[in-house]
């Protein structure tokens, strides 16, 4: 299928990109609803996007990258009435998204191989998306969203920070490898790819899941280099 241009994407649409499929997108597709309910008590991540929300200009174009089932993140978003699109390698998580949240788009496609040109979006989103990548791939991907952020625009980033590479896990009942970098590498990374920190939030969350255990999260509240702003 011939990809389509995130410009081309509306709000209730899905567009899906070729026939690639990543691992993610088999143990995403397994878990589909579950997720949502599992982390829906995160009031870390709906406290970033009350700050995100306190940062954008109204209609701001916002990129959501590893979207699942748009809550609470896209709909948060969509809710304020900002103009959001989703981007998501499952496609059981897009349809749920789509049925969820109609008023932000939603795209099922790597997010690694979508054109994304230099300052389309006002703000980027990227909760625990990284996890299934190399620390090549997380770095690479960290350097194309920022780009795509206009200078100015925020970024929020969150992962689980702990020092593994390629480790072979089991997630809500799915086998997954996964790549992280401690908190200190991470804050580098982002401050490596043209972004300020601005705050850093640590905690511990505890999925609501039967085989879940406590985990540590990141979340790095951050500004895209070039506002005059301090």
């Amino acid at each position: 299928m011939e990809r389509c241009p995130a410009s081309a994407v509306t709000k209730g649409s899905i567009v899906t990109d070729g026939d690639h499929r990543p691992r993610a997108a088999t143990v995403f597709d397994a878990i589909g609803v579950a997720y949502e309910t599992a982390f829906a008590g995160s009031e870390a991540h709906r406290a970033s996007l009350e700050w995100l929300l306190g940062q954008l200009a109204p209609g701001s174009r916002v990129l959501d990258v590893g979207s699942g089932t748009g809550r609470p993140t896209a709909r948060t978003l969509a809710d304020a009435g900002h103009d959001v699109l989703g981007v998501d390698v499952s496609p059981v998580m897009v349809d749920l998204a789509a049925r969820r949240v109609p008023g932000a788009a939603f795209r099922c496609a790597d997010i690694r191989e979508m054109p994304l040109p230099d300052g389309s979006f006002d703000a980027v989103c990227v909760y625990f998306s990284l996890l299934q990548l190399s620390r090549a791939e997380q770095s690479a991907l960290v350097g194309r969203l920022v780009r795509a952020v206009r200078p100015g625009g925020h970024v929020v980033l969150a992962t689980v920070p702990l020092d593994v590479e390629d480790v072979e896990a089991v997630f809500m009942g799915q086998p997954v490898q996964v790549t992280s970098f401690g908190s200190e590498e991470f804050a580098a990374l982002a401050d490596g790819a043209g972004l300020k920190v601005l705050r850093q939030e640590h905690t511990v969350f505890t999925p609501a899941h039967p085989q879940a255990i406590p985990e540590p999260h990141l979340f790095l509240y951050c500004r895209r280099d070039g506002d005059p702003a301090a």
